[in-house]
């Protein structure tokens, strides 16, 4: 949720929601805790991979 999904209709939000599994739109926290594990020690082994930041809208 940011100001740019503010400005969508109610109508549209829940339309869009349908189609995310986990039922919610994402936060911008949502992409900031994946860009700390990424910078993290946690992360060291990971390379070349896409990660969508979308509550599984994508799979």
């Amino acid at each position: 949720q940011t100001d740019m999904t503010a400005k969508l209709s109610d109508e549209l939000k829940s339309e869009m929601m349908k189609q995310i599994p986990l039922g919610k739109l994402g936060t911008v926290q949502d992409v900031a805790n994946l860009a700390l594990f990424l910078a993290g020690d946690d992360s060291a082994y990971l390379t070349g991979q896409v990660v969508q930041v979308d509550g599984g809208m994508v799979m």
